[in-house]
């Protein structure tokens, strides 16, 4: 019986730690909705801008730069004039489409319970 209850409290504990690391990546106000908008598209910077309504041009920069970093958005400036920069999800971030589509349905779910009314 003891050791069925070590290997649950482990298995528990690694659970928690991975849950720590993925909120480490995707923690803040603005992440989870900026991979949200590049999971159908790649977006110029300035679309992204107006997609992720009432975030900063200084925050939407300092968190694709974070993403960039977590390999799961891949920045190309294309040779036109203006410069243009475009966004898209790499193979990798591609793997959070789940998680923000399964994110999506219980906060539409949670919603309703809470206030009644749907998204």
């Amino acid at each position: 019986m003891i050791k069925e209850l070590e290997h649950n409290k482990t298995n528990c504990n690694k659970r928690i730690m991975a849950v720590h690391d993925a909120m480490d990546i995707l923690n803040g106000r603005w992440k989870i909705a900026i991979i949200a908008s590049l999971c159908f598209n790649t977006l110029r910077f300035t679309d992204l801008l107006r997609e992720v309504e009432g975030i900063s041009g200084k925050m939407l920069s300092r968190e694709l730069k974070n993403l960039e970093e977590n390999q799961l958005v891949t920045r190309t400036v294309l040779k036109t004039q203006p410069i243009t920069v475009e966004y898209q999800l790499t193979e990798y971030g591609h793997t959070l489409k789940e998680v923000i589509d399964s994110l999506a349905k219980w906060g539409a779910i949670h919603r309703k319970k809470i206030t009644g009314r749907e998204v």
